[in-house]
């Protein structure tokens, strides 16, 4: 069973960076009840593509916070991975720097309960969930490794699914529903 739109997300218990010290601490999804969580999974570390979605996530993550909603990136590398491209520079490859936690899907069952890992290759899609303060999936869209996400769109579509309503094409911020 993969995840799907208007039923509970599939639970998951991750490493994260959040305590870059010890490594040590465990993300699961009830840890995110009574927020919004943009959750999001990208291939590898010390990519091309991905550092420019982690880092676009990283400059609006102001934004996504004064929406109630917290972010967490996810991959299948370990958390000393992880670490290692945070603390990297990014004239060196790196990410430079991170405000939010990345996961660590070592074992590939989150991105496998999320429908978004290439299980000959061994990693995931580019895939992206809005979870309501419920744990309700609202949202999914995934795409190719090559083609990077619109934080954008995605802060578009938070709000959208926060004003409680129906949202025509390219509604806005502060235009009436539907």
């Amino acid at each position: 069973m993969f995840a799907k739109v208007g039923q509970k997300a599939p639970d998951f218990s991750m490493a994260t960076t959040k305590n870059m010290d010890t490594l040590d601490e465990v993300v699961t999804l009830s840890d995110y009840q009574g927020k919004w969580l943009v959750l999001f999974f990208y291939p590898l570390d010390f990519t091309f593509v991905c550092p420019t979605e982690i880092r676009g996530f990283n400059s609006k993550l102001a934004e996504f916070q004064s929406l109630d909603a917290e972010v967490l990136g996810v991959s299948v590398d370990s958390v000393h991975s992880h670490r290692a491209w945070i603390n990297t520079s990014r004239d060196a490859g790196g990410l430079g720097g991170l405000d939010y936690p990345l996961a660590s899907d070592i074992t590939k069952q989150v991105a496998r309960d999320y429908g978004v890992l290439i299980e000959d290759q061994g990693i995931a899609l580019r895939g992206l969930f809005i979870i309501d303060p419920e744990g309700i999936l609202r949202y999914q869209v995934v795409s190719d490794l090559n083609v990077g996400r619109s934080v954008d769109e995605t802060l578009r579509v938070l709000q959208a699914l926060q004003s409680g309503g129906r949202c025509p094409i390219d509604w806005q911020p502060g235009e009436r529903n539907i």
